[in-house]
């Protein structure tokens, strides 16, 4: 059994060695570098804007899988987080902005 395993593995090992490289214009073992990007385009790259939210704004969120409406509470961007108070509840629930939509 430990000579079947073996065999198998020296077998996959030698078929990956032969195989050609991806890139047929590729060297072998060429220490090729990327090129630095310099540092403004990064910060360039920015995701879709969203308007401003504002605490006393009204907003739908989605929680448990519905959307609902509510009224933010606060705004805490550095983390991501809104806190609103949704309709028909007495309670304030945390969630993420991406959840909330504005009217």
């Amino acid at each position: 059994m430990t000579r079947t395993v073996f065999a198998l593995v020296f077998l996959c090992l030698g078929i990956a060695a032969c195989e050609p490289p991806a890139d047929p214009n590729a060297k072998p073992n060429a220490n090729v570098q990327a090129p630095a990007t310099p540092a403004s385009t990064v910060a360039a790259a920015t995701p879709a804007v969203k308007p401003p939210l504002k605490a006393g704004d009204k907003v739908k969120v989605t929680t448990n899988g519905s959307t609902v409406e509510a009224t933010i509470v606060s705004v805490d961007e550095k983390l991501g987080k809104v806190t609103v108070k949704v309709q028909g509840e007495s309670k304030e629930t945390t969630v993420a902005i991406a959840d909330v939509v504005s009217q």
